[in-house]
């Protein structure tokens, strides 16, 4: 018998609505279906009994507050989860529950045989015997980045209503949409959400506890060439694409994501594109060390104006924008909410595995924005992915972290 009944049942209901954001859009939020589906969460916090329920109209963010019922001093606590899914087929989400989990085995996701999830390829899989595992049927995503933790804090709020003995502060609860594109947390209101800490629960295996992230910028490098016919292009031609080629070249060769792990950043070419007469290359940067960071953004724009040196004109222009920070910089500051949290796994019997994020959250933003908020672990593994999975054990306890976390900070108040 499930340790929360509702927690299993919600999250199949909330991963079979495709909220996937569109990264092309410029609207808040950048697609309806997130839209229609906040707005579902939105009645069901209003149905559960929460108060003050409503939508941030520059975020929109679905916010909502728990009332206190202890006598204390109890700084207020937030916890937030997006509701996009990543830029991955999430149409007819048909997940697969598999229970009793043996651990060895590889798993069939589709009936065809085409794709299974391998324990060869994904020895995780290992951690997981005896276990019920949520997975896709291998023709899109699951979406337990992040349905897992909203699914997860909402069952926490629904039981606190159930259990009006169980005593806490008073507890905000989000409901964020576009964090897969990056933009979800760009407008959010922190003066309306008003706590003290936060925590985005957006983590993935059982005991991760996140506070420190990539700083993040995204270069655009535009090229323009001088296209002709091929026949009379010796001294002529300048090939916007070779170019383009050589751009890249003259970055560090082992400075890419597939070459790095733990605290080494990359550059990333994600996007390339264009003509002989024009072409346009875009980068994602990312460093935990700031000082490093900036250097690596002034690299991008040496290597352009060495090129244009050696062409005499500019026909590289550089434009770059920073997309995010490395919430470690607030987070040293006050670690209250760290060590909430990890005393609370501690409680619970969770090891908490605190490593540095190669990535961001919602937090990464927020935290700068006033509110220090570092990430909890939701459950999902394999995220992005035809091979995303989840265990329902893990969710369980993902909503006993919530609530041992409010019930320390009630009691140190």
């Amino acid at each position: 018998m499930a340790k929360y009944e509702t927690l299993l049942p919600r999250f199949l209901k909330y991963v079979k609505t495709n909220t996937r954001s569109n990264p092309e859009s410029e609207t808040i939020p950048t697609d309806p279906k997130e839209v229609a589906f906040l707005k579902t969460l939105a009645q069901e916090l209003t149905d559960l009994g929460l108060k003050d329920v409503h939508t941030q109209p520059q975020s929109g963010y679905v916010v909502a507050t728990l009332p206190p019922n202890d006598a204390g001093q109890t700084p207020i606590l937030g916890y937030i989860a997006h509701i996009d899914t990543a830029d991955f087929n999430a149409e007819n989400i048909d997940p697969q529950i598999h229970e009793n989990y043996d651990g060895e085995s590889d798993i069939p996701l589709s009936k065809d045989g085409k794709w299974v999830l391998k324990t060869s390829a994904f020895p995780a899989l290992h951690d997981y015997k005896g276990q019920t595992l949520i997975t896709t049927d291998g023709t899109t995503l699951l979406g337990a980045d992040d349905k897992s933790g909203a699914a997860e804090i909402m069952t926490a709020m629904e039981y606190y209503m159930a259990h009006p003995e169980v005593k806490h502060g008073e507890i905000r609860v989000g409901f964020a949409p576009d964090e897969e594109t990056g933009t979800g947390a760009d407008h959010f209101d922190a003066k309306d959400f008003n706590t003290k800490y936060a925590y985005t629960v957006d983590g993935g295996p059982l005991g991760e506890l996140e506070y420190e992230t990539f700083n993040a910028a995204q270069t655009t490098v535009e090229i323009q060439g001088n296209e002709v016919h091929t026949a009379t292009a010796k001294g002529v031609m300048v090939n916007a694409l070779q170019v383009g080629i050589d751009y890249h070249n003259l970055i560090p060769a082992g400075d890419r994501p597939e070459l790095t792990d733990g605290r080494q950043g990359f550059f990333h070419l994600f996007k390339m594109s264009g003509t002989p007469d024009h072409a346009k290359l875009v980068y994602i940067i990312r460093d935990h060390d700031k000082k490093v960071f900036e250097q690596r953004k002034q690299d991008l724009q040496n290597i352009a104006d060495k090129l244009n040196a050696d062409f005499g004109e500019e026909r590289i222009k550089i434009e770059t924008h920073d997309q995010y920070y490395n919430m470690r910089e607030i987070l040293e500051k006050d670690m209250t909410p760290v060590e909430l949290a990890q005393e609370a796994m501690e409680n619970l019997d969770i090891k908490p595995n605190i490593y540095p994020v190669r990535g961001g959250t919602d937090g990464s933003k927020i935290s700068f924005m006033g509110i220090p908020t570092p990430n909890l672990f939701a459950g999902g593994e394999n995220m992005h992915s035809r091979y995303e999975f989840v265990s329902a054990q893990t969710m369980e306890k993902a909503v006993d972290l919530i609530l041992e976390i409010n019930k320390l900070n009630s009691e140190q108040s």
